[in-house]
């Protein structure tokens, strides 16, 4: 009979292999486990949502007025957008668009060309008429809210 000869580990290698392998495999989970646990901690919160509002720009069509002489005809050619504070103001804007022209245009044409030349005089020009604007339209209409003035056109001949 022949033998065969059976090749066969000693039984302390296999259950070692085994160990190892188990061991491995626990130590990766552990080191992904602590690592999501760790990420997602420190994880900055999520940023509040704020609510906000797109700004509301009413474009008035362009103006050209002549201005006081002084000593020779001048005129001024203005575009003007207004930056509202409220949709409700933008509404009641548009219904009396009329005198919203005309408080501009008496605003515009009450000065000389010198009181217009520089930036500051411009600055102030835009306060005019935001004042102007901002009056109430009859006696049971609120206030225009306006937040500011914006010139698009400026040209002073």
């Amino acid at each position: 009979m022949a033998t065969s000869k059976e090749e066969t580990a000693p039984p302390g290698k296999s259950k070692r292999k085994i160990l190892v392998f188990g061991l491995l495999a626990l130590a990766l989970a552990g080191a992904g486990g602590g690592g999501y646990w760790f990420m997602k901690g420190n994880a900055a919160p999520a940023p509040a949502q704020v609510k906000v509002e797109a700004p509301i720009f009413f474009a008035l069509e362009p103006f050209t007025v002549n201005l006081q002489p002084g000593g020779r005809n001048r005129f001024l050619h203005v575009a003007v957008t207004l930056k509202m504070a409220d949709a409700k103001s933008q509404v009641q804007m548009t219904q009396y668009l009329p005198e919203v022209r005309s408080r501009v245009l008496s605003t515009l044409s009450n000065r000389e060309a010198e009181s217009l030349a520089t930036p500051e005089d411009k600055a102030r020009l835009s306060g005019e008429i935001i004042l102007s604007l901002g009056k109430p339209f009859g006696p049971n209409t609120p206030q225009q809210k306006i937040s500011s003035v914006m010139f698009t056109t400026f040209m002073l001949q």
